[in-house]
């Protein structure tokens, strides 16, 4: 999935006291980069000092590095203004200098969680984050947050600079011409900027995205609980069903299905229990048709169920043909995955086991992995 294809290409950068780590990284992305990742925005998340450094040195008339490296480069036009400079805010709501308190230190990693979860909840968007700037937990934040909303077309990077133009204030980019700039050293030693060498190095990182459920990818929840979630999808699966109360446990996730749904997971969850094969809808017979009826008239606890109940007549009668089943298996897929998330809802759906005409249908779990309890 080429991110260049994207209508909105957005760079997205953690920033402390070097706006050079900007203009070094559009550097690489769109001049010298294979295939080249030329943004349409850039997005910054700093301090009050680094968006200061930021308006100084990159949007200025002068010295105005950011539109100097677009006219010696002939970029088109890239929306970078002081509305794309996000300030991070302390733990009381006042703008962030440093981070020095616990408390920043959770409210910044909510502050980045919540710009990368906006970014990336546009599908015509590709994001390109920078971990280059900052303090070294903004980097890490900017990074797991990625790893928990990112997807296919979004990438993670640290740009890398040839010395002695690594930390030297008065770099910004490799000019296309020779240009004169001072080192840091005591002797203040001449260096031309067209000789550096800029690199980016691309950082793998692990999607967790399909795991997470559908409110965590919506706007309010915290970096915390959205790592929590994650964990909780990376655990073993175990499924708990507690026939009382309609509510299921998936692994460590608790949450409450209706009865239909309850009672066809509760029914192919005991064909694992008992060691029967998968079922294909072609082979299900009176026996399976009243196995299923007998959950689905426990969960209901109506003892005129068998004589009124239009669901339980019309099945009696019609059978559980393939767009019973079909219909079933789907619904049940999509109460879990509200919660559990995509990739996670797997373990607990019925899927296709094998890939022959009739292949049966069946929960991808162990019998030791099943239980029906009472969950308190």
């Amino acid at each position: 999935m080429n991110p260049a294809a994207y209508p909105r290409r957005i760079l997205l950068c953690v920033l402390g006291l070097s706006p050079q780590i900007v203009t070094e990284t559009l550097y690489a992305l769109s001049v010298i980069g294979e295939p080249r990742f030329v943004p349409t925005e850039i997005h910054l998340l700093t301090t009050a000092e680094g968006a200061q450094r930021a308006r100084l040195t990159l949007l200025s008339d002068e010295p105005g590095w950011f539109h100097r490296l677009r006219r010696d480069y002939g970029l088109p036009e890239i929306r970078f203004t002081l509305d794309t400079i996000h300030l991070l805010h302390a733990a009381d709501g006042r703008p962030l200098n440093d981070i020095r308190e616990l408390a920043d230190n959770e409210a910044i990693a909510d502050s980045i969680t919540a710009k990368v979860r906006e970014l990336t909840a546009d599908p015509e968007s590709a994001v390109h984050a920078s971990i280059a700037g900052g303090r070294k937990t903004m980097g890490f934040y900017l990074g797991y947050a990625l790893s928990l909303f990112g997807r296919p077309q979004d990438r993670l990077s640290h740009v890398l600079v040839s010395s002695p133009f690594e930390s030297n204030s008065n770099f910004f980019y490799p000019t296309p011409v020779e240009r004169v700039i001072f080192g840091n050293g005591p002797d203040q030693r001449p260096l031309d900027a067209s000789d550096a060498t800029v690199m980016l190095a691309d950082i793998p990182f692990v999607r967790l995205r399909d795991g997470l459920h559908e409110t965590l990818l919506r706007e309010g929840a915290s970096f915390s609980e959205v790592v929590r979630q994650a964990q909780r999808n990376l655990a073993a699966p175990s499924l708990t069903l507690d026939v009382a109360s309609c509510w299921v446990q998936c692994g460590e996730t608790v949450l409450r299905l209706t009865p239909i749904s309850f009672a066809w997971l509760a029914w192919f969850a005991r064909r694992v229990l008992v060691g029967l094969p998968p079922l294909h809808w072609k082979r299900i017979g009176v026996a399976e048709i009243e196995a299923f009826l007998d959950e689905y008239k426990t969960v209901l606890n109506d003892p005129l169920a068998d004589d009124e109940h239009p669901m339980i007549v019309s099945r009696r009668k019609d059978g559980i043909d393939k767009a019973f089943f079909d219909e079933r298996n789907s619904k049940l897929k999509r109460e879990l995955s509200r919660v559990l998330g995509q990739r996670s809802v797997l373990d607990y759906t019925v899927q296709r086991q094998g890939t022959a005409k009739l292949a049966g249908y069946a929960l991808d779990l162990k019998p030791e992995q099943i239980r029906f309890e009472t969950l308190d």
